[in-house]
């Protein structure tokens, strides 16, 4: 946590600030403290943004509201009407899993597998919502005591209004799938796509299609076979599956968690497409 700095609101709806615990595109992240001593996380919207992107932070905090709790860091009040929009939401008492591979080096064995799991349950449980979360990546997964949650819902849409495609290329390009590229339809298959990237961040320390330049990171998702480095076994079977250049081939979330959990052996299933 950093210290708040000059112009940094000293209470947000009852709740009270104590410091800053990130800045992103969209706004800033209080650590925050409820009445009865609870800690929050408080998202507060840039100031001068315009109403595009307060359209978009508004969105945020209804979409997020309709994941369930156990994946996600519930959100426990927002005030997205005044000069300064806010979402207050549980405070996941963790690192991101960019930070904690950053930090601590690649994860393998039995916790690689754990949070493989942990993740595309919850992929599984934002797409039962009806929900494409559109920008699923290793900063956006909080490592807490519990388990992973997936947060960050602030370019995700309803499944029921992202079946027309868009000529704005939305998202991050080491974990977008060719079909963003293109701009079309970005639905559940493409956070799978961005899924198996991060596992490969997750056991080697880069996506499967590398971070460096834009154009070279975007030549080798639409090109090139993924670098899938030290997965092994059905994990590594399953991210090449979910790394398929046409989104149909690839399994749905709830196909991948059901391989995780059946144990041992190479996967040989047939997938339905999802």
């Amino acid at each position: 946590m950093e210290p708040l700095r000059p112009g940094d609101p000293a209470r947000l709806g009852g709740f009270r600030i104590l410091g800053r615990l990130g800045e992103g595109g969209q706004g800033v992240v209080y650590l925050g403290e409820s009445g009865d001593g609870e800690p929050v996380a408080v998202k507060v919207m840039h100031r001068g943004d315009d109403e595009r992107a307060r359209a978009r932070f508004v969105r945020e905090a209804a979409t997020a509201r309709r994941v369930a709790g156990f994946c996600t860091a519930a959100v426990l009040a927002a005030e997205v009407d005044g000069e300064r929009p806010f979402i207050v939401s549980e405070y996941i008492a963790g690192p991101s899993l960019r930070d904690l591979v950053s930090r601590y080096g690649p994860r393998l064995g039995g916790e690689l597998h754990r949070l493989a799991l942990g993740t595309a349950t919850a992929l599984a449980a934002v797409h039962h919502a009806g929900i494409v979360h559109r920008d699923f990546k290793p900063s956006n997964v909080l490592i807490g005591p519990d388990g992973p949650r997936v947060i960050d819902f602030g370019i995700a849409r309803a499944l029921e209004a992202s079946t027309s495609a868009t000529s704005q290329v939305i998202g991050t390009p080491s974990y977008m799938a060719p079909e963003q590229f293109y701009g079309e339809r970005a639905g559940p298959a493409a956070d799978m796509f961005a899924w198996a990237s991060t596992m490969a961040y997750t056991a080697n320390g880069s996506p499967a299609f590398g971070d460096d330049t834009i154009p070279a990171v975007m030549r080798r998702i639409l090109n090139e076979d993924p670098d899938l480095g030290r997965l092994t076994g059905r994990l590594r079977d399953l991210a090449a599956a979910c790394l398929a250049k046409d989104p149909a081939q690839r399994p749905n979330a709830g196909q991948v968690m059901c391989e995780l959990l059946s144990g041992t052996g190479g996967f040989r299933h047939a997938f339905t497409p999802g």
